[in-house]
């Protein structure tokens, strides 16, 4: 048994969705986990964004879209006025959902999670149906039934022990070798819908190839490998054509766009190899990533954006220790904040988050408990790992940072978004 993982970009359209059958033709036993087609996973944020603000004439125009745009890939690939039955419930039943049942703020994170994790259902729907049609016999499976999560939204983990019987009996006895499952979302205990955090697919894939001890796992991305930079962004980039397990946590980890960071855990427990490869020639080897693979010495550059730093400090400007750190800490926990760099000094803690709309509640929280709290939003966090001075003086030492961390390995600074 392979996996095969493949994101939204690369099915964003009829013509990836042909693609992506052209992959896997000669695959006889394939896990198959797919993501949200294109930017849907967005447009299902600003349909809960309306909904949370009680805008239903929006949110219904924005889920008219997300319609329109699957039908119009089901027409493509079809043939025109074809209509797949589980789309269109699919489809009825997030218009139900939005608007019959009441938004509550103290539930608002499991009611983000049964809205986005529509974008899954319905693209591997529509992938299991074009499969079927094109003669590859497959079983679409609900990973919602299958991984068992923890009560936590938005970025829920998989109990793997718990999910083991439940994704092998999906599998069992069905009568075919393909199987297609969604990426990203999973169920709690108690049924309902968990993110398991944005790309999330990428260790949706990961646990599935632990538990039926695939051969390995192919993550098909739009460039030819994992590069040692964002082309988009650095221009000299190359790619690295082999990783070790730990690099690439430690990437994830400084916001690099390789692999999901909970991803590489299950592959390392049973050894499984990781391929990146290119989704427009499956022919190129792209960038496998294994225990065997020789620590990366190149240089490597990381840029995240849409980033807040928050600057806390106690209003009596007493010094944060070690017990305002707990309180501090536990607050993020509850908002779901994720932390990428933290810097602290004798009387503040410097901490650069995800943008989120959970900030400002984080933030009344923490004026609730005696901080001061300095906002900066508009920023990006560089990581250059295997620095030299050439890429210290352009990228540290010439740019206006707010934050600056160094050590003999890597350099991370906070930055203007408008300053990089």
């Amino acid at each position: 048994m392979k996996v095969y993982k493949f994101g939204g970009a690369s099915v964003k359209d009829a013509a990836g969705v042909r693609n992506l059958l052209d992959i896997v033709r000669d695959q006889s036993e394939l896990f198959i986990i797919v993501s949200a087609m294109g930017k849907t996973t967005n447009a299902l944020e600003s349909v809960f964004d309306a909904y949370r603000t009680g805008d239903l004439a929006t949110a219904q125009s924005k889920i008219d879209e997300i319609a329109a745009y699957h039908q119009a890939i089901i027409d493509d690939l079809f043939g025109e006025h074809r209509t797949l039955g589980q789309v269109e419930a699919l489809i009825s039943e997030l218009q139900r959902f939005i608007t019959t049942v009441p938004y509550d703020a103290l539930r608002a994170e499991e009611r983000y999670d049964r809205t986005v994790a529509f974008g899954e259902l319905i693209s591997t729907t529509i992938i299991s149906e074009w499969l079927n049609f094109a003669g590859i016999a497959n079983h679409w499976v609900d990973m919602r039934r299958c991984f068992v999560t923890q009560f936590r939204h938005k970025d829920a983990n998989v109990d793997i022990k718990a999910s083991k019987h439940r994704l092998r009996a999906s599998i069992e006895n069905t009568g075919v070798g393909v199987f297609v499952g969604q990426g990203f979302i999973g169920g709690a205990p108690d049924g309902t819908a968990t993110t398991l955090g944005r790309e999330g697919s990428d260790y949706s894939a990961a646990v599935v190839a632990n538990i039926l001890m695939a051969e390995s796992m192919s993550v098909w991305k739009d460039v030819d490998g994992v590069l040692n930079a964002d082309p988009k962004i650095f221009k000299d980039a190359v790619k690295i054509d082999a990783l070790n397990y730990l690099d690439t946590i430690e990437l994830a980890y400084s916001g690099a766009q390789i692999i999901h960071p909970k991803t590489i855990k299950p592959l390392q427990n049973k050894n499984i190899p990781l391929y990146v490869r290119p989704f427009g020639d499956k022919t190129k080897p792209g960038t496998v990533i294994s225990n065997d693979a020789e620590r990366v010495k190149m240089p490597i550059l990381i840029y995240k954006r849409d980033q807040v730093l928050l600057i806390i400090r106690s209003k009596d400007f007493s010094f944060v220790m070690e017990e305002k750190f707990a309180v501090i800490f536990s607050l993020l926990e509850r908002f779901r904040i994720k932390t990428h760099l933290i810097n602290n000094s004798a009387v503040d803690l410097g901490l650069c988050v995800d943008a989120s709309w959970h900030i400002e509640e984080l933030i009344k929280a923490l004026e609730a408990e005696d901080f001061e709290v300095e906002l900066h939003d508009n920023v990006g966090l560089l990581t250059i790992r295997n620095y030299n001075d050439d890429l210290y003086n352009r990228y540290v030492r010439q740019q206006n940072h707010i934050v600056r961390q160094v050590n003999p390995e890597s350099v991370r600074v906070v930055l203007r978004e408008t300053n990089f």
